[in-house]
């Protein structure tokens, strides 16, 4: 027998995605003036208690920050690291 529907992979690691776009208008808001944690993406309600935060390079960012994340994509930590920023993994 064949099953009906696909593999489900229980031991898979779901992430909350957060473009850079969304850091920078929050710098503009001045909401944010030299880092950025887990803690505070929670506050502003980019995530929830539990998820893991993946931070996405959609968009530009123009102030060097410390940003604390569970993962980066590449083109997200360039562009942290262009700028003079830090990007920490947790």
């Amino acid at each position: 027998r064949v099953p009906k529907f696909g593999f489900k992979n229980v031991n898979r690691k779901e992430y909350k995605g957060i473009n850079i776009e969304s850091i920078q208008s929050l710098v503009e808001l001045k909401k944010i003036k030299k880092s950025i944690s887990i803690e505070e993406f929670i506050i502003f309600r980019l995530a929830e208690k539990n998820d893991l935060i993946k931070i996405l390079g959609r968009g530009k960012i123009e102030t060097s920050l410390k940003i604390s994340a569970h993962k980066f994509t590449a083109s997200a930590k360039k562009a942290i690291e262009d700028v003079g920023g830090e990007a920490i993994v947790v």
